[in-house]
C-alpha cells in the first residue's frame, strides 16, 4: 500500500496498524509532517511504514497493488499524467478520497455518510500494451 502524499500520517498510520503483515508506504514532500510522521512511526514501533521525503510524481515508485490519495484538483492532474505516463502503476488500485482523476472514469463511486457526503473514487489501473 502506498500513500501518495501522505501529510501528518493519519491514513497511512491507520493501515499499518489495521494490516500489521503489510508494508506501507507514505510518500511526503513538505519536511514538518515528514517528521513529525518519522517521529510517530519509531514512537509507535510501526515496523510496517517506511516514509520517503520524496515527491511521488518524480520517484521511482515500488509495485503496489494498492495506492491511496487525496490530493487537490491540480495534484490529480499530474497524477494522472504521471500514472499515464509511465505505467508504473500497471494491475494496480487507486483509491482517492474526495477529487477524480479528470479523464478517468471510475471502477467505482463510494460515498461516506459524513457531512459532505464526500466522494471516494476507486480506479483499476493497468498497462493497456499488456
Amino acid at each position: 500500500m502506498i500513500d501518495l502524499g501522505s501529510g501528518w500520517g493519519g491514513l497511512l498510520f491507520a493501515l499499518a496498524r489495521k494490516y500489521p503483515d503489510r508494508p506501507v508506504i507514505g510518500y511526503e514532500l513538505s519536511w514538518l509532517p515528514w517528521i513529525y510522521s518519522q517521529a510517530y512511526r519509531v514512537i509507535f514501533r510501526l515496523k510496517n511504514v517506511c516514509i520517503y521525503r520524496k515527491d511521488f510524481l518524480t520517484a521511482q515508485l515500488p509495485q503496489a497493488a494498492l495506492l491511496i490519495c487525496y490530493l487537490h484538483p491540480k495534484g490529480m492532474q499530474a497524477l494522472q499524467k504521471r500514472l499515464s505516463s509511465d505505467g508504473q502503476a500497471q494491475n494496480s488500485m487507486l483509491i482517492s478520497s474526495t477529487f477524480a482523476l479528470p479523464d478517468h472514469q471510475p471502477a467505482e463511486t463510494l460515498r461516506l455518510d459524513d457531512l459532505y457526503n464526500t466522494p471516494i473514487y476507486l480506479y483499476r489501473l493497468f498497462n493497456p500494451k499488456r
